[in-house]
């Protein structure tokens, strides 16, 4: 693997395939690889299998009629619950799901991660999702406890966002939490990682900022320096949800809707689209959501 593994963003669209599993980082409207959304929503990917605790993310693909599979814990805009792209996927029966209890989603990650074929899990016993194909442990000690056995859930890739990076692939994550991109990373077997600014390897401050060096750069295949990159979601500190933004994304729910907004804000190139968003000094004043 090169030392310098920084790429554009349609590099990094021409390194995913047709039909592959791709893991999308961030949570809802947090520290989503936005920019790297937009990039497969103008290309001719198709067939796409997504994992994600799912935000715009998968709405965008949906209504782009990307995906063929979703495997998910929810799908959220949070201050605005329901995506109407994904709802409107779901409701036609457009895409294939599977979805799953929160934490069989991270145990399923945590599987792949630890290079387990599954983990034991009471997450979803006693549930609909149990009757799902899901098989069984007994515990072999003398409780005879049974579990789900949660199934690995590999990735050929991961898109991630993060908040520092140099060439290398050493990464910073900045927010309050990592959420389960660090687990992504380690489930993938290409990771591409976007960042809000690509800096010199001294300028993280590594070890002394370590608790927020999420994975290892050997897990990182490929670098994007994509400012404000996860727009409309959170990058906080940098930025926090543009929440004016999401709600002309989720007012364009239709058909007609969603061919305007792809048109004024996903068919462009990046400068473009922050140009059209109201420009790097509107999103940098965007303050933190309170939770």
């Amino acid at each position: 693997m090169p030392l310098d593994k920084q790429i554009t963003l349609d590099d990094a669209v021409a390194r995913l395939s047709d039909g592959m599993t791709i893991g999308i980082g961030g949570w809802a409207t947090r520290r989503k690889p936005m920019a790297l959304v937009r990039a497969i929503v103008r290309s001719d990917l198709c067939d796409l299998t997504i994992v994600s605790y799912g935000g715009p993310d998968v709405g965008m693909l949906a209504a782009a009629g990307k995906l063929r599979k979703l495997i998910f814990g929810f799908v959220s805009l949070d201050h605005f619950p329901l995506d109407p792209h994904f709802r409107e996927a779901r409701q036609s029966g457009a895409l294939e799901v599977l979805e799953l209890d929160e934490g069989m989603l991270h145990w399923g990650l945590r599987a792949a991660a630890m290079r387990m074929p599954f983990l034991p899990t009471r997450a979803g016993l006693a549930t609909g999702i149990a009757t799902q194909g899901f098989r069984t442990v007994t515990s072999p000690y003398d409780d005879g406890e049974e579990f789900i056995a949660m199934p690995a859930l590999k990735l050929d890739a991961a898109l991630l966002h993060v908040h520092r990076a140099d060439r290398r692939g050493n990464t910073l994550i900045l927010s309050p939490d990592p959420f389960f991109d660090d687990l992504m990373a380690r489930a993938a077997a290409d990771v591409i990682v976007s960042t809000e600014q690509l800096v010199a390897t001294e300028a993280l401050d590594l070890p002394a900022m370590a608790r927020f060096h999420p994975f290892e750069r050997s897990a990182v295949a490929a670098v994007v320096e994509a400012p404000f990159g996860a727009h409309p979601t959170a990058a906080t500190p940098d930025y926090g949800i543009d929440m004016a933004h999401l709600k002309t994304y989720a007012d364009a729910g239709t058909a007609d809707g969603w061919a305007a907004y792809r048109t004024k804000f996903v068919d462009i190139d990046p400068d473009a689209y922050l140009a059209a968003v109201g420009g790097a000094s509107h999103v940098r004043a965007l303050s933190a959501a309170i939770y």
